[in-house]
């Protein structure tokens, strides 16, 4: 199944000062996820922002706040944004108004990635992660997240394969704009 920007949504996890800086290729990891972000924006899909335990682990990085727009930014502490109630029920309310793809990126990837994406695809949504707009601490634990939610059902693309399938054809204004992210 292709993503289709009219079903799309975008959650983006936990990417927040104190914990980018640990991660490997956090800095890498972080623009990826401001392109997928500045993408959704420019083609009219809802993007939601997790922060696990902001007072400890901090905001999220200024520069996906920069491409934030109106976002909402939802505080949790469950490890699953399935689990917290309040990411749930706005991820549930935007898929019963026809966003039912969630399309996922963000950290950790072994941890609140793989947790929130087995989660909403177990509440019946239709989730894609995002391989390379997701990271952990150790390399060895993207790989193993990677491989249990492609076993479990979850779609794995990479940021270039997300845009084009949202943007769906060449020579458009959108296409234009937007493929200059990826170069």
């Amino acid at each position: 199944m292709l993503l289709d920007r009219a079903q799309a949504q975008l959650l983006v996890v936990d990417v927040q000062d104190r914990l980018v800086p640990a991660m490997h290729d956090g800095e890498a990891m972080t623009g990826r996820c401001a392109v997928l972000m500045q993408a959704a924006q420019r083609l009219g899909i809802p993007v939601t922002i997790s922060e696990q335990y902001r007072k400890g682990l901090g905001p999220t990085v200024a520069r996906l706040i920069d491409a934030a727009g109106d976002a909402p930014v939802m505080e949790k502490m469950h490890f699953s944004c399935a689990a917290d109630p309040g990411i749930a029920a706005h991820v549930d309310g935007l898929a019963r108004a026809g966003r039912s793809q969630l399309v996922i990126c963000g950290i950790e990837a072994h941890v609140c990635v793989t947790q929130s994406a087995l989660g909403f695809k177990a509440a019946g949504l239709s989730v894609t992660v995002v391989a390379d707009a997701v990271t952990s601490r150790a390399p060895v634990s993207v790989t193993l997240a990677l491989a249990r939610m492609s076993a479990a059902g979850v779609t794995v693309v990479n940021t270039e394969m997300t845009l084009f399938e949202w943007l769906h054809q060449a020579g458009t204004p959108e296409f234009k704009e937007l493929s200059k992210l990826i170069k």
